[in-house]
């Protein structure tokens, strides 16, 4: 018998400033049986920083098809296509071919390593953003995980404020193409 997700209720205040996105969002986010908290938090944060309306959670680790997130337009046109990790090109390749853009959110203690081994591959694609989480901020999400959460999410520029019930976090965001 496969094990079932962990569902979490999220209540998220979200402001970005650079965007005037100012939205209250209320929602149920599934961690897969094989993802960490820190994962799921990243994948709430990336929700965040890219939120439209249009915007929705996929099968993501269960699904070879569809990436974490993705934003499909109403007339079923996949307009976002959008990664957590450290995806391999030839992942990333099969978004470039289904989407006009591309983002790649990479995360944890290996970023570095991984991106000298990737880089010259992920030059060769065309539309795609990459950006890394700083680990040691992003190990601190795991703080915030309850099974109802109400946080308040603020962008301004590269940085993210997180705001729990009682514990606030700074994130910094880092381009890398």
């Amino acid at each position: 018998m496969a094990l079932k997700p962990t569902l979490y209720k999220v209540d998220l205040q979200l402001v970005d400033t650079d965007r005037n996105v100012y939205d209250n969002c209320k929602f149920t986010i599934a961690q897969h049986p094989s993802e960490t908290q820190i994962r799921m938090m990243i994948r709430l944060m990336v929700y965040s920083l890219n939120y439209h309306a249009d915007l929705q959670f996929t099968k993501g680790l269960s699904s070879q098809d569809e990436p974490d997130l993705w934003q499909i337009s109403p007339s079923l046109e996949v307009e976002s296509w959008i990664e957590v990790g450290q995806a391999s090109a030839e992942r990333m390749r099969k978004g470039v071919s289904r989407s006009p853009k591309v983002i790649l959110y990479a995360y944890g203690s290996e970023t570095n390593v991984w991106w000298q081994k990737v880089e010259d591959a992920y030059r060769a694609l065309p539309h795609i953003e990459v950006y890394k989480f700083d680990h040691k901020q992003a190990a601190e999400l795991e703080k915030f995980v309850q099974r109802k959460m109400q946080l308040t999410v603020s962008i301004s520029g590269a940085d993210i404020y997180l705001t729990g019930s009682d514990t606030e976090l700074s994130l910094s965001l880092s381009r890398l193409l």
